[in-house]
């Protein structure tokens, strides 16, 4: 983790505040113009746009000739997916163009209807994309369980390549994928060299091309693969083998347009439904692959993660996929690709990678690709008629294979969703893509029944206690077999319930409640524990506090709830459990070998609830709980500990393990004030070992000189920058500091307390606060709400000037290896803000706190998160030079400000 970006800041801003006694105010500025309006084109999207090219041309004509469509239909669905859906689309690096996905869909509609219907089945599926992009129904296509998506893929994948090893071998492929497996055999007994050779060719080219060693491989692999293989395909044809079958493009005046669709209304409502599904959910997979390859480029991270090069440019920012945006766009395309007469649009993941690899910037690559192809449609056709069909059959066949994706198997594997995949690809296969997808819904509906119905009880008894292990959702399936354990138990005996699951409904919970109440009223005890020490089949409310490893901070008090008996959760439990276990009348009872009751019951004193609680360790006792007391901090403590115990430390051992044996190796040197509001691992979603921090009231550097009194937070600063080389030292303030508030009401006779000794070493950042010499300290886009966060801000700036003249630190900067950072934390607002890269280093006049985004690490998409249960719901703050920019115009309402003046009123020096 960072804990400090890269920020642009605003240098309009006068360096010097003019004199309160001139009257004049600060002046601000308005942001400056949005800039983007007009389409711009850079040279890497110039140099991207012909990689992509050279990658479609060949594309677009495999895939006419894989669906026995017309050959200009390919070219005609690549300009209009590039140019339409480039201009229009909510993704900008993505390229569309025919879709590989309906592949087998759009053969088949070909055969049944005809080319022209098949157009007309194709503006149907654009308009109900764009009706449905219009609905905002983008987000919900990708509920749909990413093992039947992927199985769908794949399914069509295995169809395309069956289909394309026919046209390989010389001959022309069979209605389905099942009759083109089955004449196969027939087919290899009678094939001619010729097509197979060329087939073969390409393959190997595409191969190993990539793949290339050295100097001049490193210089011809930036020639794109597919036309490379394609190329030399066509130039060993020419010359081996000259009566083989070519391209043939007829001419543009015989092209053929849509027409009205012909035939039976559900038939071909199904078939407009079928192009609907398989194109959006192509598309909407590619945008969101895409926005993770742009991610990464602009981290600088590879393929395989490893990280940039020091000396690496960084990476252009690109704007975050709107999909409901990318689905009207889509829509477009189709809409007037049918209309045009050509193949069914959707983004692709191939040619969208190709653009990102290549630098694309912004849609200007995509629109351009879309211009070179309609361009080469025109001009190219003699060159495009050289091309073998077995060629363009090899390189489909190869899209196809790659389809079947072994890191989407693996990942379906680990989750337990192969069934759902496989059954979705062989429902693909036979029966088709609509079928294969019911198919696939239908066993993952299955497979989901089935692991709520599995639970497995367990009955251990262990000396005269009873051990009931439920593993497993509670449902009215399992309740016969839950009722049929609990009453094998002894009544009125002792047991314990260890519940193991995040799921009860009303039948099985009445069914424990009832039996813990009739083991309660024979004198019997019960106590109820869970794997993880959160309870049970509550209300929504309830369940969401329960504490739970690795669960969001926000619940780290649900130890401190009172349940409705009057006492904290925690307490009673703890009660609960000694009651039932240390202090039994037979103190020998159940210490039998590990696993026993008792030694289950140290392990789950937190957890456990007493027997009158019941399964959700609630009372039935009315008005319990009024008035609770809090608990003291010496049991909170052992509350904390326990549950880091049980909960936590399990998930991170291992890494302190191999922190102890390695040591510490933190690369920033965090300091920060005391304030318990402030928690650094959390702000800064660092773990152990990635912080050394200074925690001291008022975030304060002492200069170096002061006296003795004074050497541990310079003890600090020399220990962490000479002997553990951290690489960056960020200085934290935070809103509403309390020392900054003591420091504002020192007057000459405050007495000379311990507090008062320490506060001195802010009295430079109040002087500086009021010092006509300093451009105050701000917040990007507002003002600071008072002087208090006024001070808190300057403070920072201060303090990263003491940091400066520290010997250890000031070495380290003229060598260039370390790096000093301000950051504000407002805690109310949750929200982190850093200074400006120039004041940070002390060369800059703006002391300017921008805003942190919260959608990418390294500042490149400043966007505001406005459902936090939606990762796709995203609002823009504005382009790259906006967003550092903004300020208060003069005259803005503020609640800081109310005259209305657009500035603070400012303390005097």
């Amino acid at each position: 983790m960072s804990a400090c970006v890269r920020i642009r800041h605003d240098h309009t801003a006068h360096s010097s505040p003019p004199s309160r006694a001139s009257g004049i105010k600060r002046p601000h500025s308005p942001p400056p113009p949005r800039r983007g309006g007009r389409f711009r084109i850079a040279g890497a999207d110039l140099s991207a746009s012909i990689t992509v090219f050279l990658i479609a041309v060949p594309m677009s004509l495999g895939l006419a000739v894989a669906m026995d469509a017309p050959l200009e239909a390919g070219l005609i669905s690549a300009a209009v997916g590039g140019i339409v859906a480039g201009l229009l689309g909510g993704t900008p690096l993505q390229v569309s163009g025919p879709s590989a996905g309906l592949t087998v869909v759009t053969a088949e509609l070909i055969q049944i209807y005809g080319w022209r219907t098949t157009c007309a089945i194709t503006i149907g599926a654009g308009l109900l994309q764009i009706l449905l992009g219009s609905l905002r129904a983008a987000r919900g296509a990708l509920a749909v369980s990413p093992a039947i998506v992927h199985g769908t893929l794949a399914g069509i994948g295995v169809a395309i390549a069956l289909a394309q090893l026919h046209i390989v071998l010389g001959a022309s492929p069979q209605s389905s994928a099942a009759a083109n497996a089955l004449a196969l055999p027939e087919q290899l007994g009678r094939t001619s060299p010729a097509a197979p050779l060329i087939g073969a060719l390409t393959i190997a080219v595409l191969v190993v091309w990539p793949r290339l060693p050295g100097r001049i491989g490193r210089a011809v692999r930036r020639l794109p693969a597919a036309l490379a293989s394609v190329a030399i395909a066509t130039a060993v044809a020419a010359v081996a083998a000259p009566g083989i079958a070519r391209v043939d493009l007829p001419s543009w005046r015989s092209h053929a347009l849509p027409e009205l669709p012909q035939g039976p209304v559900l038939a071909l409502a199904t078939a407009v439904l079928t192009v609907l599904l398989v194109a959006s959910l192509e598309s909407l997979l590619a945008a969101v692959a895409v926005d993770k390859l742009t991610a990464d480029r602009a981290g600088g991270r590879t393929a395989d993660s490893s990280p940039p090069a020091p000396a690496a440019p960084a990476a252009p920012r690109v704007q975050r996929s709107d999909l409901d945006r990318e689905l009207r766009g889509q829509g477009i395309a189709n809409v007037l690709a049918g209309l045009l007469g050509g193949l069914p649009v959707s983004g692709g993941a191939v040619r969208s990678s190709a653009n990102v690899r290549a630098g694309a910037t912004g849609r200007a690559a995509t629109v351009l690709h879309g211009v070179w192809v309609l361009l080469a449609a025109g001009l190219l056709v003699t060159v495009l008629e050289w091309i073998p069909l077995a060629a363009l059959a090899a390189l489909v066949m190869v899209v196809g294979f790659q389809m079947v994706n072994y890191a989407h198997i693996r990942n379906v594997h680990k989750h337990r969703e192969f069934l759902v995949y496989g059954a979705t690809i062989t429902g693909v296969v036979l029966f088709g893509v609509l079928e294969g997808v019911a198919i696939g819904i239908a066993v993952a509906v299955a497979v989901a029944l089935h692991r709520l119905a599995r639970t497995r009880i367990t009955v251990t008894d262990q000396g005269g206690q009873h051990l009931v292990v439920v593993r497993g959702q509670l449902t009215f399936l399992a309740v016969p077999r839950l009722s049929r354990a609990l009453g094998q138990l002894p009544r009125g005996g002792d047991a314990v319930v260890e519940l193991d699951g995040f799921f009860m409904d009303h039948a099985a919970y009445e069914t424990i409640q009832d039996w813990s109440d009739a083991q309660t009223a024979q004198g019997g005890r019960v106590v109820f524990t869970g794997r993880s020490g959160g309870r049970i089949a509550e209300p929504a409310s309830a369940a969401h506090s329960c504490c739970r490893p690795w669960t969001p901070w926000r619940n780290h008090h649900c130890h401190d709830r009172p349940d409705r008996s009057g006492q904290p959760v925690d307490a009673r439990r703890a009660a609960a459990t000694t009651a039932a276990f240390a202090a039994d009348e037979n103190p020998g009872a159940g210490r039998g070998p590990a696993g026993s009751v008792g030694t289950e019951a140290d392990a789950r004193a937190a957890n456990a609830t007493d027997a009158t609680a019941g399964p959700t360790g609630r009372s039935d006792t009315p008005g319990d709980g009024a008035a609770v007391p809090r608990r003291t901090g010496a049991h909170r403590l052992a509350s904390g500990l326990s549950s880091f115990q049980r909960n936590t430390a399990p998930l991170v051992r291992d890494e302190l393990a191999r922190l102890a044996r390695e040591g510490q190796r933190p690369s920033q040197l965090f300091i920060t004030c005391a304030d318990s509001r402030l928690v650094t691992s959390m702000i800064t979603a660092s773990g152990p070992g990635d912080l050394f921090t200074v925690r001291n009231v008022g975030n304060l550097v002492p200069p170096p000189g002061a006296e003795a009194g004074d050497d541990s937070v310079g003890a600090a600063i020399e220990y962490a920058v000479d002997v553990l080389k951290v690489e960056s030292i960020t200085v934290c303030g935070h809103s509403g500091c309390g020392a900054m508030q003591a420091l504002m009401g020192t007057e000459p006779d405050t007495p000379r307390t311990s507090l008062w000794r320490w506060l001195r070493h802010g009295l430079p950042s109040l002087k500086r606060m009021t010092s006509r010499h300093h451009a105050w300290a701000r917040i990007s886009g507002r003002l600071p709400a008072d002087e208090v966060e006024q001070l808190c801000l300057t403070n920072v700036v201060q303090q990263l000037d003491h940091l400066r003249a520290h010997e250890s630190v000031a070495r380290r900067l003229a060598e260039g290896a370390l790096q000093l950072h301000g950051m504000y934390f407002h805690v109310g607002e949750a929200q982190a803000y850093l200074l400006a890269e120039g004041a940070s280093a002390g060369s800059g006049v703006d002391e300017v706190f921008d805003r942190v985004g919260p959608c990418d690490p390294n500042h490149a998409y400043p966007y505001d998160i406005t459902d936090l249960s939606d990762p796709t719901s995203l609002t823009a703050l504005g382009d790259p030079g906006d967003h550092a920019a903004v300020s208060v115009p003069t005259g803005a309402a503020d609640p800081a400000d109310p005259t209305g003046s657009g500035e603070l009123e400012r303390t005097s020096a």
